[in-house]
């Protein structure tokens, strides 16, 4: 009887008690997408992710409403803002990763067909190692909402 209890209890320690890690998983809040100052210029996309696994990356966004979306951030050099594209958006479960005004951003080239303030634009976020999401993120105009880009 002991040695059963004992191998029981010793099969359970290495074995984690069937424990399974959760699955990665990603939340995108607060998608919307602003319109251009100009008509036929690229729009912006605004987001924040969160994520249950530790390290994130977003890799890609995309919609079948673009010809392509490209990962940016503007940074202040010498007093002059400047955009530059970014390849690293690995980030921890503890911080969120935000893309807002002023800041990190989606710019959204060849929008496909017309759309309007009010409008939703479909975004799916692919993510190493959690799977992907899609979301409706809201149309404004530029100007509207939280800023402008």
């Amino acid at each position: 009887m002991r040695l059963a209890l004992t191998i029981g209890v010793a099969g359970c320690v290495i074995g984690g008690c069937d424990y399974r890690p959760p699955e990665p998983k990603v939340t995108v809040e607060d998608a919307w997408v602003q319109l251009p100052p100009v008509p036929g210029r690229p729009a912006s996309a605004y987001f924040t992710l969160t994520s249950n696994n530790d390290p994130t990356k977003l890799v890609a966004v995309t919609s079948p409403r673009a010809e392509r979306i490209e990962l940016h951030e503007t940074r202040a050099e010498g007093g002059v803002s400047r955009m530059r594209s970014i390849s690293d958006t690995t980030f921890p479960s503890d911080l969120k990763l935000v893309f807002a005004p002023g800041g990190r951003h989606a710019m959204v080239f060849g929008v496909k067909g017309s759309i309007a303030p009010g409008d939703t634009i479909p975004l799916t976020f692919t993510f190493e190692p959690a799977p992907p999401v899609t979301v409706e993120a809201k149309v404004r105009a530029f100007g509207q909402g939280h800023g402008s880009h």
